[in-house]
């Protein structure tokens, strides 16, 4: 199956309750699969939290953690499935919110170091 990209999602997100990710990346780096990819277009990955409200932005140490896994499970699923990498989007204008820390997600495919 060719996929276009990742899209991503805080835990917050109103379209996921149980279902509609396909990966869960939690506070503490945590990776948790759903049974099946469920998109053909786009492999989703949920982040425990809620970065679309300031107060509820994970910790500088969770969100580390968190980062960090998530960095190395796209890297993962590029390799699995011949993805680029950069090719990660928003689930929408609010999700995975405006105080998402997209320049803590830091992924070097060139040498596979995170």
């Amino acid at each position: 199956m060719e996929y276009k990209g990742f899209i991503l999602h805080h835990s917050r997100c109103p379209s996921i309750n149980g279902k509609g990710f396909d990966f869960w990346v939690g506070k503490d780096g945590g990776i948790y699969a759903a049974p099946l990819l469920t998109d053909p277009d786009y492999i989703h990955i949920c982040l425990e939290g809620n970065y679309a409200e300031k107060d509820n932005v994970p910790q500088q140490w969770e969100r580390r953690e968190q980062l960090f896994a998530a960095g190395k499970l796209i890297l993962e699923l590029t390799a699995r499935y011949q993805i680029s990498p950069l090719l990660i989007e928003p689930h929408n204008k609010t999700c995975p919110g405006n105080f998402f820390p997209w320049n803590e997600l830091v992924i070097y495919p060139a040498d596979g170091y995170h």
